[in-house]
Order: C-alpha cells, then structure tokens, then sequence
C-alpha cells in the first residue's frame, strides 16, 4: 500500500513539493483535487523534499491535495495494437480508441550496450535522390535535420515516412501546430501507411512535460519492435521544442542555467535519446530522424551545437532543398559501396562540379565576363537543382543515378566532368543515330 500525503509544502507554476520517504526519480503519483485526479512526475529530490511536476499544470492545485505515488515510473502498454494508432505525450489515445492497459513496459531506460551493437550495413532508401544519392540514410543511423521556421521539415519527414524501406513508423510530435499534426495524420492515412504507423503528439496547447516524454515513448516502443526483428524508424519533430520544454522545466526549478538559459545537462539528455538508434544481431533496428529548427538559422546555438556533437552528421533544409554543402551522412560510404559502382565516384563528381557552378554564378552577379566553362556550368547548375535537388523529385536511386549520368553528358564532355575512364565506358549515356548507337561526345 503507497502512502498518501495530504500535505503540499509549495507550489510554484506547474511544480509542487512534497515531503516524502521511499520516493525514487521519475516515479509517477496522483494528485488528487476538487476538480479530479492529475498526473505528476518526480523530477528532484533533496533527502525527504520530493518535487514533481503536474502534467496538467499548477492551476486548481491546493495545499490541502492528496499526492499518492505509484511507485513506478511512466509506461506505455506494447503490442501490435498500438499500430495506426494515436497518442498523446501521456499515452492516452486522442484518435478516440480504445485505452491500451497490456503489457506495460518502462519509458526512458538506458541505451543499448555498445557491446550488443552491430556495424551500420544497410541503406534505408527513400525515394528523395539528395539523401539516396548524396547522403544515404543508412539503417540505425541517428541523423538530425536543420533547418528554419518556415522551411517544408514536416511535409519532407512525412514523404519520408511515406517511402522509407521500413517496417514500423513511430512519429514523435513535439509542440506540433494542430494543423501539423492533422497533415501527418491525414497524410498517412491517405497514403496507406497509417496501418504500419503509431503517432505520439504533444500540441503546443499540451502541458510541456508531456513534451519531454514523447520520445521516451516513442523510443521505448521502437526498442521493443526491433527486438521483436523488426526495421523501425523513428521521426521526431521539433526537437528545439523538447529542449524549450527542458528549459522552462530547469527555470522553474530555479536551476543554475547554462548557454543561453538552457539546462547544464541538455547535451546529456539530447544524447540519451539519439543514442537509443541501435542494430540488433538477429533482430531489427532503431533508426532516427529529428528535425531541429535553429533560432536564427545559427548552427551555433546551443541546441544544434550539441545535436551535432551526437549524431553522425545531418542534413541542412534551406530554400525548400536539402543542401549539398553541409548536409553529411557519415555513414553513407558502409552502403554506397555495395549500391552500384558508380554511386561513390558520380556523387563527388556532382557535387564538385555543383560547386563550381556555384562560384561561376558569384561571377556572373558581379558581372564578370563569363567564359565558355561558366557557360556550360551554370547550365548545368540550373538542370542539377530542377532535375534533382528539388523535392517533389522522386525516382528510385538506380533512376537517380541513371539521372546524374543524363545531366552530365548534356552539359560536359566525358573528359570534363573528372570521372574515371573505366566508369565513363561503362554509364556514359549513349544517343540513337542512323548508323546505330554511339556514345555521347560533346556537350
């Protein structure tokens, strides 16, 4: 029998503080007040001084309330039913459904042991020739993408979800607009992958801890799956909302802030989660992609700084387009060599020229005289970002490829575009003529 405490020594915003014995961190209680029952979480303790934060809030809350602790910490039911379902940052559904209660599993435990890891193999592909290509997401890869207010990171994190060679989606909503959340809903639904999908959202109406908790769920549910042998990625959005949420937490504590107001230890609470991306031997795998909107599009920020420390690399979002400068996929090189010969050699090839483009267009606006290669470059500047760097293009990789092929040979000769001889026999494009087929020789 848990002992119930009548007695609230403080109250300031949505933290309360009790005086306790037998409590433990992260354990769940109830308070119960005149207007129901609240959720509340315990988030410090000091000896018998208990503080927990109330996922509903402070308001309505009085001294004279009963807390009873649970003597567990939050769990989320785990089953095949939770799939094409929804839920909020409490686990309770908000797709009208039934309440899950089997199988309760514990939310936020520790990552994998590095030990029981594999080496990343596998490509996951998507269908989007700038990660395919360029920056292959490799399977049990943990990758943010950055990007702005503004930017389209949900409608790209929604076709991928969409496309992605995957078993199970686990989207992770951290203080999603409504409409956010209805796109990704209705998104799925139409597209026929809300059946393999289950959606954890915290709106930004919800309470802020219920923010903090949405991808420990989501991550305990994926663990679990890809113990079970299954391929799962996770889709987070917007982590800087789950780092606010930190923030707002440590200031009510009356923690000592760190950079920029943020808590001492957000490199170690954003690490907890990303470090949850695992390959089981004989099983499935925990692959994860969260977006991160930087404040002023500063990549020193605290919370992309950190980020990048963690992850092993990340793709920029900038002008609608993921970014050939910037964006990496450190992985990328254990797949791209078991994809197609050419993939390595055609893609550095691509992006030196793209960057030679670049500096041939710096000329043209400053109104150097261009030259019969800036010529050529700046056309081919123009196909490189129609044809494939924008983001309605969706192709197969092996197409993308075949693609980047077809640019080169309208643009360059064989001899300018730097690639191998043996490659430029093999996948140069070849044209019809009256005698017969021929490979293409000028631009």
């Amino acid at each position: 029998m848990r002992k119930i405490y009548s007695r609230i020594e403080s109250i300031s915003g949505s933290v309360i503080t009790v005086t306790a014995e037998g409590v433990k961190y992260g354990h769940l209680a109830v308070v119960s007040t005149a207007h129901g029952n609240s959720l509340a979480e315990v988030i410090r303790l000091n000896r018998n001084t208990v503080s927990l934060q109330v996922y509903s809030g402070g308001r309505g809350i009085s001294t004279g309330d009963e807390v009873r602790f649970l003597g567990h910490p939050m769990r989320v039911s785990f089953s095949d039913d939770l799939l094409g379902r929804i839920f909020d940052g409490s686990g309770s559904p908000r797709d009208n459904g039934p309440e899950l209660t089997d199988n309760l599993i514990e939310i936020g435990g520790p990552s994998v042991n590095p030990a029981k890891r594999i080496i990343p193999r596998n490509m996951i592909r998507t269908g989007i020739p700038m990660i395919d290509v360029f920056n292959s997401l490799v399977e049990s890869q943990k990758l943010p993408l950055f990007s702005v207010s503004g930017e389209p990171y949900n409608p790209l994190l929604a076709r991928i979800a969409m496309q992605a060679e995957v078993d199970i989606i686990i989207l992770g909503g951290l203080g999603l607009k409504y409409d956010d959340y209805l796109f990704f809903r209705d998104t799925l639904e139409e597209g026929g992958a809300l059946n393999r999908s289950i959606l954890f959202v915290h709106t930004a109406s919800d309470p802020t801890v219920e923010c903090i908790l949405i991808p420990d769920l989501a991550l305990a549910v994926a663990e679990r799956f890809a113990l079970k042998g299954r391929k799962v990625l996770v889709l987070l959005t917007d982590m800087t909302n789950f780092a606010d949420s930190l923030k707002e937490i440590s200031i009510t504590m009356e923690q000592v802030p760190s950079n920029r107001g943020y808590p001492g230890d957000l490199y170690s609470q954003l690490a907890a989660r990303y470090e949850k991306a695992v390959d089981f031997e004989g099983a499935g795998s925990i692959t994860i992609l969260a977006a991160t909107t930087m404040p002023g599009d500063d990549v020193t920020h605290p919370i992309p700084d950190n980020t990048g420390y963690i992850t092993e690399g990340q793709y920029y979002l900038r002008n609608g387009r993921i970014e050939p400068f910037g964006s990496l996929s450190r992985l990328k090189q254990l797949v791209n060599k078991d994809t197609r010969a050419d993939h390595r050699a055609l893609m550095d090839g691509m992006i030196k020229l793209y960057a030679s483009y670049k500096e041939s267009l710096e000329k043209k606006s400053m109104g150097f005289r261009m030259t019969e290669w800036d010529n050529k470059l700046l056309k081919y500047g123009e196909i490189f970002e129609r044809e494939l760097m924008d983001l309605s293009v969706n192709i197969p990789l092996e197409k993308a490829l075949d693609k980047g092929w077809e640019i080169l040979a309208d643009c360059f000769t064989p001899e300018e575009t730097g690639l191998r001889t043996e490659l430029l026999k093999t996948f140069w494009p070849t044209r019809e003529t009256e005698t017969g087929v021929v490979k293409e020789e000028t631009a």
